[in-house]
């Protein structure tokens, strides 16, 4: 079966991409400044670590787009994320427009201790469905829910349930979830929904501990999803 279905991924292989022999997709990463793109990506890297083996804390925001190929293991064999990672100042209504040129895929990332990211989501949800091929694979991620603070609970994000998105909490300086989107993303674009990883990505340690409360997240995301929608228009996310 894994086999099989190598030809039909790399048949959806970026034209004029690095040439690689595994199939490479290009995944485009966007959210506003701050939300924790750049964690997210390099924690696949042991570069994001200084020479003392701690965590870099000091936030340097990305100029332009930054590209990070990332490497997976599936049952079906190899395959790599380019990871454009779009600047969050580049959200200015399609200054980084060009960037999504080709994307396959998408992960739109807002900070759940920031209610302004989250009513940004649906900007950067439009910039995408403008430049993208219609129906492409789109994962929204909540992201720092190793902070005590939250501000956004999960019965408050229903963007994605409006505009059928794929959605999951993570915390970029815990791992906690790390996985998850890009095996999402993996499966809608091979087709197969029971791929899997053979191993696990080779990330850099945590930086914190997840508390056990954030770990039974996904309680109260179900609790959340089988929640009525609002009435209210899918961009208006506050109640």
């Amino acid at each position: 079966m894994g086999e099989a279905l190598l030809p039909m991924l790399a048949s959806t292989a970026l034209p004029k991409q690095q040439t690689v022999d595994h199939p490479s997709f290009k995944l485009i990463i966007v959210g506003d400044g701050g939300t924790g793109k750049t964690t997210f990506v390099k924690r696949h890297f042991s570069g994001h670590y200084n020479l003392t083996g701690e965590f870099e804390k000091k936030y340097e925001p990305t100029i332009g787009v930054e590209v990070h190929p990332l490497d997976f293991y599936t049952n079906c064999g190899k395959i790599r994320f380019y990871c454009w990672e779009i600047a969050g100042q580049e959200k200015s209504f399609g200054t980084g427009n060009g960037y999504y040129l080709f994307g396959q895929c998408a992960i739109i990332m807002f900070d759940v201790t920031s209610r302004l990211t989250y009513r940004n989501v649906p900007t950067w949800h439009k910039d995408l469905c403008s430049v993208c091929e219609k129906n492409i694979p789109i994962v929204l991620c909540g992201n720092k829910v190793d902070v005590k603070n939250r501000q956004l609970k999960a019965k408050q994000v229903t963007f994605h349930r409006w505009k059928n998105l794929q959605y999951y909490e993570n915390s970029s300086k815990s791992n906690y979830n790390f996985e998850k989107p890009f095996l999402y993303l993996a499966r809608k674009l091979a087709g197969a929904p029971n791929l899997h990883f053979v191993e696990s990505p080779a990330l850099a340690p945590p930086d914190v501990q997840i508390h056990i409360a954030t770990q039974n997240q996904y309680d109260e995301l179900a609790t959340a999803a089988s929640q009525p929608l609002p009435d209210d228009n899918a961009d208006v996310v506050f109640e």
